[in-house]
């Protein structure tokens, strides 16, 4: 039999300290640590272990206990009340952190736990470090009844504090329901883990249409995918690294690389109809760490993180291997808040445009695409880091508009000698004037035109798109904009 410390020594009280964290170490014991194992999972605290650099987390509020007395919770008051909170190093970078425990009443928020998030939430914010949430929660503790809705009203209004000045990253590591679900979308990058939901009822009927192949495919609430737990935090230190600890700070400076071999000035294909992957061409800009953003959801638009001269950017592409190249009410929204997020954190924006505009359907028009383009011109026309556009092949009409374009606010658009910028096609057009299809092709689909009138700042030959790029993110560094006083703006959503 263990005999009990005494607590009038010091050493005593020392033992009866260490005895507490222990207990915090495994709140639901050694045999539901081992069926997290059993099942391929980590816990909630190895969870933040594989996130963060070795041995530097420090743990917050590792002794708080729920208060409950009802329906029987005197009976049951495990330290750490079901969230291990905390802070530590992402490749030396400080960063805040929550994992919720589903060993714990399911994961279930009550009082205690919020609490235990709204300070990691107001530690960030103060200190301008990232937040990482780590999700595996069934959503509102029944026992606490209606003060656990006040308390994730808090944490939802906490979030929405914060969103603008640190980056918040999600992780949804297990089932995550009801209230508990609600915050994940406010997060500027969610990553799902196999086999984990994400969904705001209780009914069964749903669950498996919330899944992670729904929501990086059907829905676009995660923007990464993972096989596993594990798989997930390591995507999350990939994403940090692009990103700046706040909206204040410049994002980290990557190993500058040479991009792929890519020869650019043989890649466009002669047939303007002919499909190509732009992802090609953004490897041969890029310094070979492009990670793209929402690659199942809406692909006929490429977004992601990359470097450039060791410069981290976010990059925004038409797709041609799908529609075409063609924009969607998807595809717009997915473009527009990515741009927020890389307007909000400092990243400049790369386009590269090839669009023949959007996909002429009666679903996106009653679907709203009139309102999802003005959100993209929105989001481009609001931000005000640096922006360079690069036209490699069709921009026409609205396309042209609303990605990138001078107009709008870019402060650098290239053209490939490949690019044709006109008001529409070459049918199209000549039938709303009368005139020969041929004659209107070769007067009018092409780069020089714009060049002409200034709309764009250079037509370029391929091969040298990443040196003018590069170039131009240099001078950007320089940007500063004033903008006018105001709450804020309007946005259609």
């Amino acid at each position: 039999m263990t005999s009990k410390p005494d607590l009038t020594t010091t050493a005593g009280r020392i033992e009866d300290l260490r005895g507490r964290l222990a207990e915090a170490q495994a709140p639901a014991g050694q045999a539901e640590i081992d069926a997290v194992h059993a099942r391929g999972e980590a816990t909630a605290r190895e969870r933040i272990e594989q996130l963060l650099d070795a041995g530097t987390f420090v743990e917050t509020d590792a002794l708080a206990r729920h208060r409950v007395e009802a329906y029987k919770m005197y009976r049951t008051k495990p330290a750490t009340d079901g969230v291990v909170t905390g802070y530590g190093l992402v490749d030396g970078r400080r960063v805040c952190v929550f994992s919720q425990d589903g060993s714990l009443f399911d994961g279930a928020v009550g009082e205690v736990y919020a609490e235990k998030v709204l300070k990691i939430y107001d530690l960030a914010t103060k200190t301008g470090v990232p937040v990482v949430g780590i999700y595996d929660s069934a959503g509102p503790r029944w026992q606490e009844g209606i003060v656990t809705a006040h308390m994730q009203a808090q944490i939802l209004h906490a979030a929405t504090r914060a969103s603008g000045l640190v980056p918040q990253i999600a992780v949804v590591a297990g089932e995550t329901a009801s209230l508990a679900a609600t915050t994940v979308p406010l997060a500027d990058v969610t990553v799902i883990v196999d086999g984990a939901s994400l969904r705001l009822t209780d009914a069964d009927a749903v669950r498996a249409a919330t899944g992670a192949e729904a929501h990086t495919a059907s829905t676009g609430v995660a923007q990464l995918r993972a096989a596993t737990d594990v798989d997930a935090l390591a995507q999350v230190r990939t994403l940090l690294g692009f990103l700046p600890l706040n909206n204040q700070a410049t994002p980290p400076l990557g190993t500058e690389a040479q991009g792929s071999d890519t020869d650019l000035d043989t890649f466009m294909p002669d047939d303007d109809a002919q499909p190509y992957n732009v992802t090609e061409i953004l490897a041969a800009v890029a310094d070979g760490d492009f990670t793209e953003l929402s690659a199942a959801y809406a692909d006929n638009v490429v977004t992601g993180f990359a470097h450039i001269g060791g410069r981290a950017v976010g990059i925004v592409a038409n797709q041609p291997a799908s529609l075409a190249g063609a924009l969607t009410r998807d595809g717009a929204r997915k473009a527009a808040r990515f741009i927020r997020t890389c307007d909000a954190f400092n990243l400049p924006v790369v386009q590269f445009v090839d669009c023949p505009g959007f996909h002429p359907t009666e679903e996106e028009e009653r679907g709203g695409v009139v309102a999802a383009a003005a959100s993209l011109a929105y989001a481009f026309a609001e931000a005000q880091v640096g922006t360079i556009t690069v036209i490699t092949r069709k921009a026409l009409g609205t396309a042209y508009t609303l990605l990138g374009s001078k107009g709008l606010g870019a402060d650098l658009v290239f053209a490939w000698p490949t690019a044709q910028i006109a008001l529409a096609d070459a049918p199209t057009a000549a039938t709303a004037l009368g005139v020969d299809a041929a004659e209107y092709e070769a007067e009018n689909l092409n780069p020089y035109v714009a060049t002409e009138r200034g709309l764009v700042d250079a037509v370029i030959e391929p091969a040298h798109t990443r040196a003018q790029v590069l170039e131009g993110l240099r001078l950007l560094e320089r940007k500063v904009v004033y903008p006018p006083q105001k709450k804020h703006g309007n946005q259609p959503l």
